[in-house]
């Protein structure tokens, strides 16, 4: 019989002297799992890659309203899994959260169907223009109705998306050479799954939303999200849990905070360092999880600049796309603009192969480090990788601007821009790049440096990096557009594309970019891991 479905990594696992320990867990539950995230990620992307069409289409709002509606969101969506995280820590487990983060999934996308349904015939299919906005109609209870049902697909993701990863990496365990060695590559493939799925997702579902119906378009992710419960469930007699007997109060996120601050307080009888006895030994532990916890601070703040460069994917490098020749060949039909983001993820899902195929094992003789290069060297590389991808796409953009002038088309917003879509394929292949070695480092970075009791939230933790970003990026946006329109000028990021200046911004984030690469390489050169784990400065 199972037991009860709850999982913290660091609790003893239940019958783990036994032929249990065998008979769950590891590959088999690690792909069962990583196929219920597969179809998560296809739902989540299958409405996110698109968005900023539908806002600026149906919807009828401005390009800089509606990047800083989409990052705003996106932002919410990433930092939501802190309190999604804390909750199974603390009170549901792993298990549980994703269950109930489930079904208010599949509500927040039936409603998004639903709110779908309360456009005019006529806008149903309307279509962003090359360069402008559209003058599609929209009710105020419409767009109340679709934000409702948008945010609630954000709060059901904080209890899935880091439940789900941390709950798979569960299934190996880290006391045994094996599988502790196969953890790592667990987060590599996990990727890997997931970036395919999304990349499937982002052309399909951009096709079915610009050419279609935008209700098909969302009721597609409400169904697919509907089979991964399924899936989920299906699979539970092959999960390996742990005993919950250590959660409650010793799991217990707000528990152990308050004993932090209650360990601070009480100081050793003699008013000196805490001692390690009694009482004072458990103060001890509390108070170097603080320390721990404060270590791990500089390098999530080096990385926040990251999450403002992975948010331009689907939104201005969408519009970007939008304004270009996306003709292929000779024939009639069109690239959508979104499905650029494909090119994001082809590169993701061959990096990763290379990656874990060639790059480690050739690393690794070379460093004798078991995952080839450090963590904290992964993120690095990422992020540079993520310098060039915007340096290329300022050159790009200067191009595809001088392109609008050459063409006499600047003043034309809806003319398209004789210059091929395949010019924005470098800046994406290098971003996806710079994912694989950046997101996935950061992935296995705060789940491996969390103290035990916690590793939801080191998940979420990586994740909040991104919705700062995003939030970033939203402030960005309407600050410089605030700005720029001041006494009748023209804003960077005009609904004529062709009369804005995309380009500064991207210039803009580059510099920034290089400055946090900087401050990273200071932060990560005097971090010291945690415990030996295989990672060499």
């Amino acid at each position: 019989m199972a037991p009860e479905p709850d999982s913290g990594s660091s609790a003893p696992l239940l019958h783990i002297g036994s032929g249990h320990h065998r008979a769950t867990g590891g590959w088999r539950s690690a792909l069962f799992i990583i196929w219920v995230e597969v179809a998560e990620r296809f739902a989540y992307y299958g409405i996110s890659s698109n968005l900023i069409s539908y806002l600026t289409g149906p919807l009828g709002e401005s390009t800089a309203a509606a990047a800083a509606a989409v990052n705003a969101w996106s932002g919410a969506a990433s930092m939501l899994p802190l309190l999604g995280a804390a909750v199974a820590d603390s009170w549901l487990g792993r298990y549980r959260t994703i269950v109930a983060s489930s079904v208010l999934y599949i509500m927040g996308l039936g409603l998004l169907t639903l709110s779908s349904m309360f456009l005019s015939p006529g806008s149903q299919q309307c279509d962003i223009s090359a360069g402008g906005r559209s003058e599609c109609p929209s009710s105020s209870l419409q767009t109340a109705f679709f934000y409702v049902s948008l945010y609630l697909v954000a709060f059901a993701q904080s209890g899935h998306k880091p439940c789900v990863q941390a709950f798979g990496a569960d299934q190996f365990d880290a006391t045994d050479p094996i599988e502790s060695s196969s953890r790592s590559s667990f987060f590599n493939w996990w990727y890997f799954g997931v970036s395919a799925s999304a990349t499937v997702a982002v052309a399909i579902m951009s096709y079915v939303q610009d050419n279609v119906s935008w209700g098909l378009g969302f009721g597609v992710p409400c169904t697919i999200m509907l089979l991964a419960l399924v899936l989920f469930l299906l699979g539970t007699r092959t999960y390996r849990f742990y005993d919950d007997s250590s959660s409650g109060k010793d799991g217990s996120v707000f528990w152990r905070a308050r004993e932090v601050f209650r360990a601070w307080r009480k100081r050793s009888p003699d008013g000196g360092a805490l001692v390690d006895h009694g009482e004072y030994s458990e103060n001890a532990v509390l108070a170097e999880e603080v320390r721990g916890l404060a270590r791990l601070f500089p390098i999530w703040a080096a990385c926040l600049l990251y999450g403002v460069v992975f948010a331009q994917s689907p939104t201005l490098f969408t519009k970007q796309a939008a304004t270009l020749d996306r003709r292929v060949g000779s024939s009639l039909f069109q690239i959508p603009p979104a499905a650029m983001q494909c090119f994001l993820g082809v590169s993701i899902i061959i990096c990763v192969v290379l990656y874990d195929r060639v790059l480690v094992p050739v690393a690794r003789m070379i460093t004798g480090v078991a995952s080839g290069i450090t963590m904290l060297q992964r993120i690095g590389t990422g992020m540079a990788l993520a310098l060039a991808a915007l340096v290329v796409a300022t050159l790009v953009e200067m191009r595809r601007l001088s392109a609008a002038r050459d063409a006499g088309v600047v003043d034309v917003p809806d003319a398209v821009v004789p210059m091929s879509l395949w010019w924005m394929v470098p800046q994406y292949v290098l971003l996806g790049a710079a994912d694989v070695f950046t997101l996935v480092g950061m992935q296995e970075f705060f789940y491996d440096q969390m103290p035990g009791e916690l590793k939801s939230l080191g998940l979420a933790l990586y994740l909040s990096v991104l919705g700062v970003g995003s939030f970033i990026s939203s402030f960005l946006i309407s600050a410089i557009d605030g700005v720029t329109r001041r006494d009748g000028g023209t804003s960077w990021f005009a609904d004529n594309l062709n009369r804005g200046h995309l380009d500064y911004f991207y210039l803009l984030l580059a510099a920034l970019t290089a400055l946090e690469l900087l401050a990273y390489l200071y932060f990560s050169a005097s971090y010291i891991y945690k415990r030996n784990t295989g990672n060499l400065h």
